[in-house]
């Protein structure tokens, strides 16, 4: 059991960093500190109710040794025993599950697929959906980089998003998002069917993904705007590329090129750490002979249906016809709907 002392010296520390004046100019940072204050002192709480109920349960295996002959208040004891032991157990229970990846931030990409410019502002909207849902959450979105189209859409977008358990709810969201309606610049009427890719990764930290220099190709250019033209004359925006699997990202919304470089690193351990997580489960999936499925890329998981004011979650066979609400970040029910799923689907 981790040292109450410790954590509580930690929790000191972190309430002066937030008193710090100079914090109040940096969100992201306030967002994180605020954020680990929380989950800190809720941890310092769960830990000393565990202290106590030892101490209850030190108290009662004397009693029954002082009163072995009282049957009757023996049984009562150990019955309180009994219970205190299942208390214990359930808030451990949650200490285990606050440490998981359930509870870290999220990196999001979202990419628009097929379907040329109404894809990219299908990948628009699906930004401001996720945008709204952590609005009302009260998480905080930053982007990290995009390459936004003429007509306001994103062929690309990479955002952060800080808050309470924001992983465990939006990682089932990663997959491909289809839309069917009719675009603005469609004179005949007819309906577009285009995609949009959606990934979601947990953010990782460096304790939990260590890359070498080594492995590191680091490349600066002069970032770039809508249809490419150059909008800086320094080569702030960074691309790395990690050697060993290949993986590549771009960062070049900041003016620093430190900046970008600081974020696109963010963004490469979490895809690093996915990719192994993944590696892992198909190589535990062939041991026991079963598909597991993942939320690829390739997978078609949900549909946005206009017309018909449907959104269709392919995966649990579920229908809602609130499109827009939906779209304005009303996806509580969805997502309570597959985190369900998902749960019992690991039981069995």
């Amino acid at each position: 059991m981790e040292d109450i002392k410790e954590l509580k010296s930690k929790l000191k520390k972190i309430e002066k960093d937030l008193q710090n004046p100079s914090i109040f100019n940096d969100k992201n940072k306030m967002a994180d500190l605020s954020k680990e204050y929380h989950l800190l002192k809720n941890k310092i709480e769960q830990l000393e109710k565990i202290n106590k109920i030892n101490e209850k349960i030190d108290e009662l295996e004397k009693l029954i040794k002082e009163n072995k002959n009282d049957e009757d208040l023996v049984n009562l004891a150990q019955e309180e025993i009994k219970q205190l032991n299942k208390e214990k157990i359930k808030i451990k229970s949650s200490l285990t599950k606050e440490n998981t990846f359930e509870n870290r931030n999220v990196i999001m990409e979202i990419r628009a697929g097929t379907g040329g410019e109404e894809a990219s502002l299908f990948a628009a909207d699906l930004f401001r959906m996720y945008s709204r849902y952590a609005e009302k959450n009260k998480w905080l979105v930053k982007i990290l980089n995009k390459n936004q189209t003429s007509l306001g859409g994103f062929k690309e977008i990479i955002f952060r998003i800080v808050g309470q358990d924001a992983y465990g709810k939006l990682k089932y969201e990663s997959g491909v998002h289809r839309v069917q309606r009719i675009p603005e610049t469609e004179k005949s009427g007819r309906i577009h069917t285009s995609t949009a890719t959606v990934a979601v990764l947990p953010e990782v930290e460096e304790i939990d993904i260590k890359i070498k220099p080594q492995d590191l190709k680091i490349e600066t250019f002069r970032s770039s705007g809508h249809g490419g033209q150059n909008v800086q004359k320094l080569e702030t925006a960074v691309r790395i590329t990690h050697l060993p699997t290949g993986i590549v990202v771009v960062c070049q919304d900041e003016r620093s090129q430190q900046k970008n470089k600081e974020k696109a690193l963010k963004i490469l351990r979490s895809k690093i750490f996915l990719a192994e997580e993944k590696k892992k489960q198909e190589e535990i999936a062939k041991k026991r002979k079963l598909q597991i499925k993942h939320a690829e890329r390739s997978e078609k998981i949900r549909t946005y249906n206009f017309p018909q004011n449907r959104v269709t979650d392919h995966r649990i066979g579920k229908s809602w016809y609130n499109l827009s609400e939906i779209l304005d970040g009303k996806i509580d029910e969805i997502i309570e709907k597959l985190q369900k799923f998902y749960s019992l689907k690991n039981e069995n």
